[in-house]
C-alpha cells in the first residue's frame, strides 16, 4: 500500500547509529522517520559478539580509531561516552559483563540492545518503515524528498546511517557512498577492515597444516601498529583478534611481523635446553612453549630442526629471529564477506565534527560506519555509532 508523509527528520538506516540518532532527535520533539530496506532492524547488532553484542569498550579513546583526519572523532567521543551508554542500559535493566581489554558484552543476548533501542524510539514517537527500498533522493528548496517503493516522504533534514558493505549477507551495501557522491562529496576509498588475511599458495603450504591452531598471545606489527592478541591459523590464512586488529592497518605488499613468544627470553631458554636436553630435537623443545604443529613448522622454517647439542649460539640467534620476528606478507583479505566493518567512507573534511552536517549541503548528515572513522576490534565501532548518532540527534 502506498504511503507518504512529511517529517522533520528522515533517517535512512535502522542500525546502531540510525536508531540512536532517531531516539535522540525524537526525544527533542522532532518528528522522525526511519527507513531501512531490510525486513528487520539492527541485524548487525543481533549477530555481533557471538550474539552477546560487544556494545562498547571502557578504554575508548580517539587514538583507537582510524581516519584520514584522526581528530574528527574527538568531539563526539567526548560528548557521548561509554558510561553514557552504560547508564542507558541500567535504565532498561540490561545486565552486562566485562571481558578482556575493556570489552563489554550483554549477559543475556544482543537482542536486549535491539529491544532497548526500539523502546527508546517508540517512546520518542519515531516512525519506522522496514522492508522499504529507497529509489531516489531529491533536494528540495526546504529539505529533501525520499522516493521509495512504498511512497514519497519529505523532511527538512536527512540523515544517512546506512553503514558500509561489510557482511553483505545481512543486506549491507555501499548505498551510503552513492548518496554522498550524488551530492558531490568525496568518499575515501572503502576497504574491508577487521578481517582475516589470506596468502598465496606457497605460503599456504606452510599455513594450511596448522589450521585450527591458536596462539595466545602473540605480538603482531605492521605499518607502525602493534597489537598483543590471540592468533588463529585457518585453511585460508590467518585470523583471530590479532589478525583482525592488524588488518585495518595492512595494505597490499606490507609484511606482518609476528612474535610467537613475547613473554619469554627464548635465547636463554634454548641455551638452558641445550645443556639439559642435548639429544632432544629442536621442535620437541619448542613444543614445551608452543602448540606442537606450530613448533614443528617454525623449527623446520628456521632450518635448524636438529638435536639441541648441535645448536651453536649463532644458530640459536637465528632460530629466535624466526620465533620472535616471523615475517609473512599476506596476498589479500577475505573481503567484505567476513569483514566486521568497513574502513574509509565519507570524507570527514566534508562534515561538521560536532553535528555531522555536510558543510556544503545544509540539512544533510552522515553518521556511523558510513563515515571515514573506523575503530579497533572490541566494541569501539559500536561506541562510534552511539556517539555519532547521539551527537547528530542533538543537532536535528
Amino acid at each position: 500500500m502506498a504511503d507518504s508523509g512529511d517529517f522533520d527528520v528522515i533517517i535512512i538506516g535502522a542500525g546502531a547509529a540510525g536508531l540512536m540518532c532517531a531516539s535522540a532527535a525524537g526525544q527533542r520533539g522532532r518528528r522522525v522517520l526511519i527507513i531501512d530496506h531490510a525486513p528487520e532492524l539492527g541485524e548487525k547488532i543481533r549477530i555481533s559478539g557471538g550474539g552477546r553484542c560487544n556494545f562498547t569498550n571502557l578504554y575508548t579513546r580517539p587514538d583507537r580509531f582510524l581516519s584520514q583526519n584522526p581528530h574528527f572523532c574527538k568531539s563526539a567521543l567526548s560528548r557521548y561516552t561509554p558510561q553514557d551508554f552504560i547508564n542507558l542500559l541500567a535504565r532498561h535493566g540490561i545486565a552486562w559483563h566485562e571481558k578482556t581489554l575493556g570489552q563489554l558484552f550483554c549477559d543475556h543476548s544482543a537482542r536486549d540492545i535491539v529491544h532497548m533501542l526500539l523502546k527508546e524510539t517508540a517512546a520518542a514517537g519515531v516512525l519506522i518503515r522496514l522492508d522499504t527500498t529507497v529509489s531516489e533522493i531529491l533536494r528540495l528548496e526546504d529539505g529533501f524528498a525520499v522516493e521509495t517503493g512504498n511512497g514519497v516522504y519529505t523532511a527538512e533534514k536527512l540523515v544517512i546511517a546506512t553503514g558500509g558493505p561489510s557482511i553483505p549477507k545481512i543486506g549491507a551495501s555501499g548505498f551510503g557512498y552513492d548518496i554522498a557522491r550524488q551530492f558531490g562529496l568525496n568518499v575515501v576509498p572503502p576497504r574491508p577492515a577487521l578481517v582475516p588475511l589470506t596468502f598465496d599458495e606457497q605460503m599456504l603450504g606452510l599455513i594450511k597444516p596448522l589450521a585450527g591452531v591458536a596462539v595466545d598471545p602473540v605480538v603482531i606489527s605492521c605499518s607502525g601498529a602493534t597489537f598483543r592478541e590471540a592468533l588463529l591459523f585457518t585453511h585460508r590464512g590467518l585470523s583471530g583478534p590479532a589478525i583482525l586488529q592488524i588488518s585495518s592497518f595492512w595494505s597490499e605488499g606490507s609484511a606482518l611481523i609476528i612474535d610467537f613468544c613475547p613473554d619469554r627470553d627464548m635465547p636463554a631458554l634454548l641455551k638452558v635446553a641445550r645443556q639439559s636436553q642435548p639429544r632432544k630435537m629442536l621442535h620437541n623443545v619448542l613444543g614445551e612453549w608452543l602448540p606442537g604443529r606450530l613448533a614443528e613448522m617454525l623449527a623446520q622454517h628456521s632450518g635448524y630442526d636438529i638435536v639441541m647439542a648441535d645448536l651453536s649460539d649463532e644458530k640459536i640467534t637465528h632460530i629466535c629471529n624466526t620465533l620472535n620476528r616471523w615475517q609473512v606478507t599476506p596476498s589479500g583479505t577475505e573481503g567484505y564477506r567476513t569483514a566486521e566493518v568497513t574502513a574509509g567512507g565519507v570524507d570527514t573534511d566534508e562534515l561538521s565534527s560536532k553535528t555531522f552536517e555536510v558543510k556544503k549541503v545544509p540539512g544533510l548528515y552522515f553518521i556511523g560506519e558510513v563515515v571515514d572513522v573506523t575503530g579497533w576490534l572490541g566494541g569501539y565501532n559500536f561506541q562510534w555509532a552511539w556517539a555519532s548518532g547521539w551527537c547528530c540527534g542533538q543537532a536535528l
